[in-house]
C-alpha cells in the first residue's frame, strides 16, 4: 500500500511542477494566463505577493514539486538508496508546502479578493502530498516501533 501512495505523491509532484512551469512560462513569456474557471489569474501572478523573499513563487513551485516528485520516485523504486531520515524530510518539506499554499490563498480570498484557479489547483495537489506523506511517515514509524 505504501507503494501506491508513493507513486501517487510521484504523479502528484510531476503534475505540481508541470502546472508551476506552466504558470512560469507565461509569466516570463508575457502570455496571458487564462483561468479555466470564472477568475483572474493575472491579477494573483502579477501582484506584490507573486514573489517570495525575491523569488517568484511559481519557482518555488517548481523547485517544491522537482524535489517531491524526484525523492517519492527514488523512495518507491529505489527504496535502499534513500535513508530512512529522507522521509521525514519531504513530511516536514510537504508541511511547509501546504501552510505557504494556505497562506497564499487568503492573500487571494482577504487581500486580493480574487482568485487564480491555477494557484488553487496547486494548493490542492500540496495538501493531497501532504496528507499521502503523513500516511507514509506514520506507517514507516508504527513498523519502526514494531520491529523494536
Amino acid at each position: 500500500m505504501i507503494l501506491i501512495a508513493q507513486i501517487i505523491i510521484v504523479l502528484l509532484g510531476f503534475s505540481g511542477f508541470l502546472l508551476a512551469n506552466y504558470i512560469h512560462d507565461t509569466k516570463r513569456t508575457s502570455t496571458p494566463l487564462v483561468c479555466p474557471l470564472e477568475g483572474n489569474c493575472e491579477t494573483v501572478i502579477h501582484s506584490d505577493y507573486s514573489k517570495f523573499l525575491g523569488i517568484p513563487v511559481e519557482v518555488l513551485g517548481v523547485l517544491y514539486y522537482s524535489v517531491i516528485t524526484l525523492a517519492y520516485f527514488l523512495f518507491a523504486f529505489f527504496p535502499s538508496s534513500m535513508p530512512e531520515v529522507s522521509l521525514y524530510f519531504t513530511l516536514i518539506l510537504s508541511l511547509i508546502a501546504i501552510l505557504f499554499s494556505i497562506y497564499l490563498t487568503a492573500i487571494q480570498a482577504f487581500i486580493l479578493k480574487h482568485w487564480c484557479t491555477w494557484c488553487l489547483i496547486s494548493a490542492g495537489i500540496s495538501s493531497v502530498i501532504f496528507i499521502i506523506s503523513y500516511y507514509i511517515s506514520s506507517a514507516k514509524i508504527l513498523e519502526l516501533v514494531q520491529n523494536l
